[in-house]
């Protein structure tokens, strides 16, 4: 078998974490002896053992480390964290030949780990399948490239173009539901796997959602609701319940237990830093137009979801629209899910 090979088992191995990982990448790694894989793992879950070490770990017959290759879809770290570097159990264990998919931006990591690898001997190939590599953790190089999180908006519109029916309508007790079962399922394993969730104040107050992950197995995002006033009602379930809420607004700053109010200035960016300061790497924003609109025209995004219902409303709110050509289309049951990516790698 080929690098090209074998770094696509790195890369198939590194999306088991997918979820579980963050604000860490997600990292596979095989253990190849004379043609044969005789070790592999992946990073399994944030603060444990790293992908490297579960691989070195899993190989039966150390003695034969010393006439291996280890390939890993991420540089190999150099700093103590959470766990200690990686680079220094590669030469502890005599690994002589490592195979890297992409280098890490991380400023404690960024060539510092290949650096080490080479001053002590190990030959280092590098850029295997880098595309591939970089694109499974955008939203980790996004994050240490910029210090803001990968954003992903993500509305459902009608038919005809419009993201609710009008105040009206609804109090004449007209549905306001767009999707089916299978894009509802779909939003709540995409919030299983990002860090935080945005909302506007209306929507917080119209809807009263939860934003949990309750229809699939799978951790709660961090929810974050803006608004100009701060939130103080506690009838709303976002206040209400036991799990971490953030509202960002521009006159109030405390923190009552698992909630907290944020003073910024008004400016989309302002959150995204802050956010970044909380090291959240992954957002998606469920807003109402209006909030998502803010987003767009500041070009503060980086994928979103369209979900377009079997359904027409004829009069309502429009939907945001986004002038990129689209990405990906999907159909979930009866609706279809328009994806529009911008080009960041």
């Amino acid at each position: 078998m080929t690098h090209i090979t074998y770094m696509k088992i790195c890369l198939d191995l590194a999306l088991k974490g997918k979820g579980m990982v963050a604000p860490n990448p997600m990292v596979g790694c095989v253990i190849v002896y004379e043609g044969s894989i005789i070790g592999q793992g992946f990073h399994e879950k944030y603060g444990a053992p790293h992908a490297e070490v579960n691989a070195i770990e899993s190989v039966s017959d150390k003695s034969l480390l010393t006439k291996s290759t280890l390939y890993v879809n991420l540089e190999p770290c150099a700093h103590h964290g959470k766990t200690p570097p990686c680079s220094d159990l590669i030469i502890e264990k005599k690994i002589p030949h490592v195979v890297i998919g992409a280098i890490d931006t991380h400023s404690k990591v960024s060539g510092k780990g290949i650096d080490k690898l080479q001053r002590a001997g190990v030959r280092v190939e590098i850029n295997i399948l880098e595309k591939e590599c970089l694109l499974l953790n955008k939203r980790f190089y996004k994050f240490h490239s910029h210090g803001i999180p990968f954003v992903i908006l993500k509305w459902a519109q009608s038919m005809d173009g419009f993201i609710s029916r009008t105040e009206e309508m609804i109090k004449k007790g007209a549905s306001n539901w767009i999707t089916g079962e299978k894009s509802q399922r779909f939003v709540h394993e995409q919030r299983a796997t990002e860090q935080a969730i945005l909302i506007g104040k209306n929507t917080a107050f119209i809807d009263n959602p939860s934003l949990t992950t309750r229809l699939v197995a799978g951790k709660n995002p961090l929810r974050v609701v803006v608004s100009n006033q701060p939130i103080l009602d506690r009838s709303l379930t976002l206040f209400s319940d036991d799990h971490p809420t953030l509202n960002f607004n521009t006159t109030l700053s405390k923190k009552e237990g698992k909630k907290e109010w944020i003073r910024f200035d008004g400016n989309i960016k302002s959150i995204l830093e802050e956010l970044g300061k909380r090291e959240i790497q992954s957002i998606i924003v469920e807003g109402g137009c209006k909030i998502l609109n803010q987003f767009i025209q500041v070009n503060l995004w980086d994928e979103a979801y369209n979900f377009v219902g079997n359904v027409n409303f004829q009069k309502g709110i429009e939907a945001p629209k986004i002038t990129l050509r689209k990405s990906k289309t999907h159909q979930l049951g009866s609706d279809q899910l328009n994806v529009y990516i911008k080009p960041i790698i």
